[in-house]
């Protein structure tokens, strides 16, 4: 279920505090190129693993979106994973929600979860690293970026749902429910009830979907050209009318779902 990875980066965006109790334990450590995995009794199986499929994303992501890289994770540059002995362990520690099974912090290039947490290797570190990589070209205080594309890019990384996103957002359409790309940029996290992750499950479709389209349509160049567009502060309207055939992000919303509906 996509909601135990919803990611609570843009609610606690910039925090970085750690409880007293945290700061106490003794972590182990283990180094690679870009990265510092920090654990506690997790198998050595599963380190070796985590260190191998990082290292793979790194470059993986940053090519998917054509991101040139100026900011390399090297020596105290490196990235960090924290792995906690559990999800409880993980949860007390973080005090995030039974439904999260991992987080990142931009900023600070900080990844934390638990072993074997439900899809984490397809799932949640790319995810989670796409979260990072994309800050960190975008910038990490621009409050310019909209919430779907920033998702829309993590999911991006993700083959599944990149893979399935335009059916649901297809099924969506039939029946009436799409979230105009408005509605998108000024949604809401809720977890209270079926409903409400019914709505968590499409924004998150539909955010991929959108990423997808622009890249697919108009290529990688046009797609980094926009990222820079908004990192230079340019607001989201302004972005989309410099690069693509669009005025704003309504004629965007509407030809994103017309090539939905002609495929």
């Amino acid at each position: 279920m996509m909601k135990k990875y919803i990611l609570c980066f843009w609610l606690l965006a910039g925090f970085y505090a750690v409880s007293s109790a945290q700061d106490e334990v003794k972590w182990n450590t283990e180094k690679s190129t870009h990265f510092i995995v920090y654990y506690k009794k997790a198998a050595p199986d599963f380190i070796k693993q985590l260190i191998e499929r990082s290292e793979e994303y790194y470059n993986k992501i940053a090519d998917n979106l054509g991101f040139m890289r100026f900011n390399f994770w090297l020596w105290d540059n490196r990235a960090k994973i924290y792995i906690y002995d559990d999800a409880k362990d993980y949860q007390a520690s973080t005090g995030y929600p039974k439904w999260s099974a991992g987080c990142a912090i931009a900023r600070l290039k900080t990844i934390k979860t638990f072993p074997y947490a439900q899809g984490f290797f397809d799932t949640i570190l790319p995810h989670e690293m796409g979260h990072i990589i994309f800050r960190e070209f975008v910038g990490f205080d621009n409050n310019d970026v909209p919430i779907w594309l920033e998702e829309g890019v993590a999911c991006y990384q993700e083959d599944f749902k990149r893979a399935t996103s335009n059916a649901i957002v297809k099924d969506a359409m039939k029946k009436g429910i799409l979230m105009s790309l408005d509605k998108l940029t000024y949604f809401v996290f809720v977890d209270r009830n079926e409903k409400d992750n019914i709505a968590v499950n499409l924004f998150y479709s539909e955010s991929v979907s959108i990423v997808d389209y622009l890249i697919k349509e108009f290529g990688k160049d046009k797609f980094v050209l926009f990222c820079q567009n908004l990192r230079d502060k340019k607001d989201l309207d302004r972005a989309v009318a410099s690069v693509y055939p669009f005025s704003n992000t309504d004629e965007l919303d509407l030809a994103w779902q017309k090539h939905l509906k002609d495929e």
